[in-house]
This record gives structure tokens, sequence and C-alpha cells, in this order.
């Protein structure tokens, strides 16, 4: 096997990764094309292997479905107790993520990737659990379904005809070390099925008339087959790549066409179309661009024309930049792991041959184990389509600087003849050579080499001033000469063609750059417009519109210098691009009449806008230019593509929040603010049914029921106007020197009722000194917060509000000894309308922690929540001294 010594760089960034992966769990996904399969029998028989191994597993979650076999491997491992969520007045069983990392196992199995987890826990999506376990350093065993797969919804949704709702992103089968294939075939599956083995009996008879027909089965299998091949392709090139590896592992057939500027190119770019759909294989299409003495613009046009071709056909298309095509597209077939190539030899006349080297003969000679397809044909030029391009007339005055060059050098050489011999004169006209192909033309360099040797033969070789030679060795002195003034011309052309290729390269690489930065750091459809253009603007020296859809039309979003109007003309050939995704416009082939070019903005699902560039100056832009305004327009397509979904994001966030606030709202009116109604109906309707039976003690019973009712009720509708009226206006607070201990004293004999049998123990230092603050909005900060407690707080269980004095301020704290705060409940439970996870029987509409931040918030404090050492939870605040 033909192995090289790796490159340093793509080694290094391995190593890199592999340290990076070292610090996380380890993934394997069993990957199956339906329910049913085996992917839960098939993780579980391998948990069982790796604790026979003396390796830690625990199951996380494992969803049986009634099935025996599932119920017997659970019997052998140890199984974490699940986390009970009350959803709706439903007990829901979800898998406990805090309870696995505090048991932190080696290996924990967690089934049904794609599940969504119930609302109140710390993520909403199962598969988000995964990833903190693997970020904290803990394998995971997971299975998953291929309809479940993110950027296979879509496909999945037209075969079954339904809608995915739960799905799992891409990102994660790339984060997978291992991704194992359960396959089933369709007639077995269904036979298990009928069995009761995937459902319940009556689950299952649903099923096979919906999710579970043959042809559904068949078509996710593909799929399935599908995505567990590309992933092992992946594997393949990235252990070939870091080893370094040069031989073609032919694991599936991959296509190479050359590509050239010539009209036959076109027909091989076809051909390769063709045999890749029949192969079903993927195909590349490559040029080799390499500078050459004459101007290789147009040849270069030509060849991006024949790739586009090939990119809308399919393919792939790479660029490739070197002297020597056979090593270029050698080195890039081996790097690919093409299988196949396919190039075009031209049948020339057998002298012609002789004397002409082949580059499919080369290729062939040079292939290796790379199968090698060719088609031949003789040339027709007639075909080749020219591209409109502005031909550049060469300045005769490059000519006259040459023949001045010359005869400068003659001059030279005469004053030095007599001094130096003929060997060190000639040194003098190679100088001028490489002067004058310093300016990059061909046609001045060859001029300057001839004269050159005409001037030292006529000058300084016997017989003087004459043409005849009378020494042989003078005739080969001036083919020498001749020689290496056109190899000294030619290299130096070359190397300022390389030279300037290379700045051009650096230039758009440059613009690209400071374009997407520019578009980065703005928000906003019209200010991206606005960004680009500009920009567009600048760099080429343009009139740049930007063309957007509206209510089925094309409309002007942005002019950076405004136009009033646009012709119809001009309107015609925008919509026109518009419509085919297609560059037109001037300089091109498609409605070349157009006084600017239209270009698209392409994006993921189609063009979005259109670009419109007309030159201040009458011009045609170069190849390199339309190449670079092209990549402009995909920026800001990319640009404007995210800005939608980030604003789509945003509406879907703001709908989500929405949402959840109508129904908590919903669920307050129906549930906590109904309840105090119906008992106070109750009572009362108790009271006048009943009021010559009742006796006195019961009446009052009664009353102090509808009282204490009525409070509630009074306290819910209090708080849901008091936050309407905090955020909606500032506040106004009635600030007045007071003692806070006072104001202690008044909360505590208010809350005496409500603490029942609970100790209320305070805590006060002495020697407060005098605080200005609103008391009536401060008293409802610590009644708030000493219900709170109460709400979690056991009976004959102590209840702590302490104050203690700071340089700059006065820290309060109410105590209890209930449950405490779940780690990511920390940051919520000052929100909106958010009761926490705890709450199962109280009333109320989460209201009362957000009233006190705001509160707390405009007397200049800070309020947060911790768990308290030894149970429970702290609640603390903090209000500035008076200075």
């Amino acid at each position: 096997m033909e192995i090289k010594r790796p490159n340093p760089d793509v080694l290094l960034e391995r190593v890199q990764q592999e340290q990076r992966h070292e610090k996380k769990g380890k993934l394997k996904i069993y990957l199956g094309a339906a329910p049913g399969v085996g992917k839960t029998h098939t993780m579980l028989q391998d948990g069982l292997t790796q604790r026979a191994r003396g390796v830690d597993v625990i199951v996380g979650v494992a969803e049986s479905h009634g099935r025996e076999e599932i119920l017997g491997l659970l019997k052998h491992l140890e199984i974490l107790p699940r986390l009970t969520v009350d959803y709706h007045g439903k007990q829901l069983s979800e898998f406990d993520l805090d309870d696995a990392l505090r048991r932190s196992p080696q290996i924990v199995l967690v089934d049904e990737m794609a599940h969504s987890v119930a609302p109140g826990l710390r993520h909403k999506k199962r598969w988000q659990d995964i990833k903190e376990l693997l970020d904290r350093g803990i394998d995971v065993y997971t299975t998953l379904n291929v309809q479940h797969i993110e950027s296979l919804s879509d496909s999945v949704s037209q075969i079954i005809h339904a809608p995915i709702k739960e799905t799992v992103p891409d990102s994660m089968l790339d984060m997978a070390d291992t991704i194992e294939l359960v396959d089933l075939p369709p007639e077995d599956l269904l036979k298990r099925l009928q069995e009761g083995k995937v459902y319940y009996p009556e689950q299952a008879q649903l099923a096979e008339k919906n999710f579970f027909r043959k042809g559904n089965l068949i078509a996710l299998r593909e799929l399935a087959l599908r995505v567990t091949a590309e992933r092992v392709g992946e594997q393949v090139l990235l252990y070939r790549h870091g080893l370094g590896i040069q031989h073609i592992w032919p694991t599936k057939e991959k296509i190479l066409v050359c590509v050239g500027p010539e009209y036959e190119s076109l027909k091989l770019i076809r051909a390769a179309c063709r045999t890749a759909n029949n192969l079903k294989a993927e195909w590349v299409a490559v040029y080799v661009d390499r500078p050459h003495l004459q101007s290789g613009d147009e040849q270069r046009n030509r060849a991006i024309q024949n790739l586009r071709l090939a990119e809308q056909l399919g393919a792939a298309t790479r660029v490739v930049s070197g002297f020597d095509i056979v090593k270029e597209i050698i080195n890039f077939a081996r790097d690919q792991n093409v299988t196949q190539m396919m190039i075009w030899k031209t049948i020339y006349p057998r002298l012609r041959s002789f004397f002409k080297r082949s580059l499919a003969d080369e290729l062939v000679r040079n292939c290796g184990e790379i199968d090698v397809y060719i088609m031949t044909g003789e040339s027709d030029k007639s075909k080749e389509s020219k591209p409109a391009v502005i031909k550049q007339s060469m300045p005769w005055s490059i000519y006259g600087i040459a023949i001045s060059i010359v005869g400068i050098a003659t001059l030279l050489d005469l004053f030095l003849s007599p001094y130096f011999k003929e060997a060190n004169l000639i040194m003098v006209y190679l100088l001028g050579v490489m002067l004058v192909a310093l300016f990059g033309k061909t046609g001045p360099s060859i001029l300057a080499s001839i004269l050159s040797v005409l001037a030292f033969g006529f000058f300084f070789i016997p017989p003087y001033y004459t043409f005849i030679i009378s020494d042989v060795q003078y005739l080969f002195t001036l083919t020498v000469m001749l020689v290496v003034t056109q190899v000294i011309s030619n290299l130096t052309i070359l190397s300022r063609r390389q030279a300037e290729r290379a700045t051009n390269i650096e230039q758009q690489t440059t613009a690209l750059y400071t374009l997407s930065r520019k578009l980065a750091n703005t928000r906003g459809v019209d200010k991206l417009l606005e960004v680009g253009t500009q920009y567009i603007d600048e760099y080429f020296n343009s009139k740049v519109l930007a063309f957007l859809p509206k209510n089925g039309s094309l409309e002007i979003r942005s002019a950076f210098k405004k136009h009033d109007t646009i012709e119809d003309k001009e309107f015609s050939v925008a919509k026109w691009v518009y419509e085919l995704g297609q560059i037109a416009g001037l300089g091109t082939d498609t409605l070349p009449f157009s006084r600017a070019i239209y270009v698209p903005l392409l994006g993921s699902q189609g063009s979005i806008g259109v670009l419109s560039v007309e030159p201040r100056v009458k011009r045609l832009f170069t190849p390199e230019e339309m190449r670079l305004l092209e990549a402009c327009a995909n920026q800001i397509a990319l640009s404007l593509e995210a800005d939608r979904l980030h604003e789509k994001t945003h509406k879907s966030k703001l709908q989500t929040e929405a949402n959840r606030v109508r129904n908590v709202i919903l669920q307050a009116v129906s549930h906590d603010l109904r309840t105090p109604l119906l008992s106070i109906m109750g009572s009362a309707t108790t009271q006048i049914e009943m009021a010559k039976e009742l006796n006195p003690a019961a009446v009052e019973k009664l009353g102090k029921t509808i009282y204490s009712e009525s409070e509630q009720l009074n306290r819910l509708i209090n708080n849901l106007l008091q936050i309407t009226y905090l955020e909606s206006e500032a506040i106004k607070l009635q600030k007045a020197p007071l003692s806070f201990d006072e104001t202690v004293n008044v909360v505590v004999k208010m809350s005496t009722e409500k603490l029942e049998k609970r100790p209320l123990n305070v805590n006060i230092p002495r020697d407060l000194p005098t605080l200005s603050f609103d008391n009536n909005l401060i008293q409802e900060v610590l009644i708030n917060l000493i219900d709170n407690a109460i709400k979690f707080t056991p009976d004959n269980s102590a209840i702590d509000l302490s104050v203690e004095l700071e340089p700059n301020n006065l820290i309060v704290s109410v105590e209890d000894r209930g449950p405490g705060i779940a780690p990511d409940e920390v940051d919520k439970l000052f929100e909106k309308y958010y009761r926490g996870r705890m709450i199962t029987s109280e009333r109320g509409l989460g209201l009362g922690l957000a009233i006190c931040r705001k509160i707390i918030d405009a007397h200049g404090g800070k309020i947060w929540a911790e768990n308290r050492e030894g149970g429970g939870a702290s609640f603390k605040f903090t209000l500035p001294l008076q200075k």
C-alpha cells in the first residue's frame, strides 16, 4: 500500500480534535428505519456486555412498550428512578438528568433520543440531556429512528404523508463516535407488529394502516442505509487523510471529469452526468487554472462557464491552480478518493500527435489504480462560444519603450566595449530584455530579444557594422543569446502574471472578508441591503440597486445612490433573473442590451432577490470581477437568510412566550381565581339555605371561610393588577426616612394567622440606622417572601427572617427548611407566571417574586435566591443605606 508522510497541519488538527474529544463522553447511536426493528434490545444487550466487563452501566430511560424481551433484559441492569412531573393533572415520568449526573456512571443507556421532555424541566428535548451528559464526560448509548433526523424530516413527511414533530439536529449525529444500523426487513417487521412485539394490539392495528405500510418501511429503510453509508464514507476519507494514504479505496464510485475551455468539455460534462446518474455516484468537475504567456482571460472565462453547466447538472465544481495539469488532477483525485476519471481527447493528424503532448495519454500513464474513460473526436472550433469581453489592444508605446531600451543598451555597450569583453556586453542586453519583460507583454519582449541579438551582431561581432558572421563561434554565441533572452523574458512575464494573480486573489479575499464583517455587524433587511449595495458601489465604481419580492412582484428595496425610476426594459431583465436564478444583462449572452448586469441573490431555497450593477464608466467586467461580484451577492443573500431566520426564531420565541402566558392566565382564571369564588359561593349558599339550623359557631366558621377566600382572591387580583402597573409605568416611590424594624413588626403581625403552627424567628440588630424607602412596597416584598416560604415549609417548621448590616447595604433574608431550589430554577423564579415544579396544590399566579424584583430594582437594590445549608431555600434582597 502506498503511504506518504501525513500532512503536518492535518495531523496537528486531528490530534487537537482528539484531545478535545477525550474530555467529553462518547456517543453511540443505534439507528433504525422504524420502531420495532430492535434498537432498544440491541442497546440493552450491549449494555449487559459492557457490565460483564466491569463497566459501570445504568439505564436512564428504556421504553419496553410491553415487550417481554425488553423487560427481561432490564431485570439484569441497574435502572435509574424516573422523575415524576405533574403536567395538567397528569403524572409524567421523565429521565432524571440531575440524578444521573450525581450517580456519574461510565455509561448511561437513554432510549428515544428525539423524545420531547415535559415542560418545566431543564431542557425541552432529550437529545439536549444527552449532550449535557457527554459534555460532563459520561458515555451515552441511545436509539434513534431515521425519520427524526432534522435534514430528512421533509423527505420523510413526503413519504408517510404526515408531519414529523420531533427531530434531532444533524450535529448530534456528527458528534457520534459510532452509528450502528439496526436493520430488519419490512416483512419481518410487519410480522413482529402483528404479533404484538412492537405496540399493544390496539395501537398495532392503527399503526399498520398508517405508518407501517410496506412501501413506507422500504423507503425508510433505504434512508437509514444511506445515512449509515454516508457516515462510513466520511470516516474512510478522514482515515485516509489522517495517515496520508494515497492508494484509492474504492468503497463507492466517485467520478472526476476534467473540464477545459473547449466546446468538447460540454459533451464530456453531459456524458459524465449520465454516467453518474446510472451509477448513482457522486461526481466532481475540475478545471486546472495555470498561468500562460498569452492572456488567459477568455479561456478561463469559457472554462468557468463550462463549470457552471456541470454545477447545474448536479456536480461539485473545483478550480485548482498549478503549472502541471496532470500532477494537479492526479493529486486532487487521490485526495478525494476518486474511482473514475473522464477526459476528452482530440484526434489530431498522426504527425502532429507525434510532437504534441496528449493530456489524456499522460493521465492514463500516471493514474495508477484509477479508471480513466476517454471520449474522442475532432476539434470543432466553429462551435466554441466567444464570451462578450472587451479585448484590450496592445499599447504601441510599450513597443517604443522596448526599442528605446535596446538602443540605450547598445549605446552603453559602445561606451563599455573598449574596456570589457563581448561576454560582459551581452549582460547589458539581458538586463534590457528583462526590463522590457517587466511590462508583462509577450510581443515587446520578443521584439527586444531579437533586436538585442541583431544589435550585438551588428556592432560588436567582426566584421563590424554588418550582419555577416565570419566565425561559427559567434553564430553559436548569438543563438545562445537569443535563447537565453527568450527564456528570461518568458520567466519574468510568468512571474509577473503569477504575482498579479496572487494579488487579485488577495484583493478578492480581503473584499469578501470586509463585506462579511460589515454584514455580520448589521441587522435588518434594509440595513443589510444598504451596507451590501454601498460596498459594491464603492468597490466596482458602479450604480447598484437591490430588488426584493413583495406581494408577488419585485420592488426596489435599496438604492445607495437614490434613483427615481427604472426603465421597464431594465425591470424586465431583473424579473427574468429573479425567476430563473441566472445572471443576465451587460456582458452576458442573455439580454445583453441592458445597461447593467443583474446578479441573483441565491439562498438555500432559490432566488430571494436581485442585484443590479451598472458601471459608471461603460465597460464590461472581467472574469475575476464577475466571480467576486457573484461571491458578494451570495454573501448578501446568506446574510439576508440568516437575518430572516433570526427574526423568525425571535417571533417564534415571542409567540411561545405569549402562548405560555396565555395558558398560565387561563389556568389561573379557571382554577386559581375560580376556586375561591366557588368556596365563597358554597359558604354563602350554606348560610342562606341553613340560616335557621346553623349555630353561632358554624356561622362564624363559614364567615371566616368567606373572608379567607375573599382575601386570597383579592390578593391574586391585586398581584395581577400590580405587575401590570409596574411594567406599564415607571414606579413612583414614596420614600420616607423610616425604622426598618417597625416595618418588619407590622409584616409579622399581618402574617400571624397564615403562619399557623410555623414559628417565625426574627433577628434584627438593635443599632439599625434610619433608612429611606417606600414603606408600603417593602411591606409587599416581605409579605410575598413570607407567603412563598409558607407554601414550601412543613407544619411546625420554623421560618427565619433576619437582617444584616453592611457598609453600604442592608441585607434582608427570609429562609425556610423546605425542599430547596432546583439548580435550573434559580434564574427562573423571578420570572412572571413561573410557579416552580414543587408546587402541586397551592394556588397562585406566579407573580409574587416578579413583583418583589420590580420593587427592589426600583429601590436600587438586588434580590436573589439560593439553597440553604442543611436544606431549604433562602431569599435575600438588599437596600442601599441612606447617605
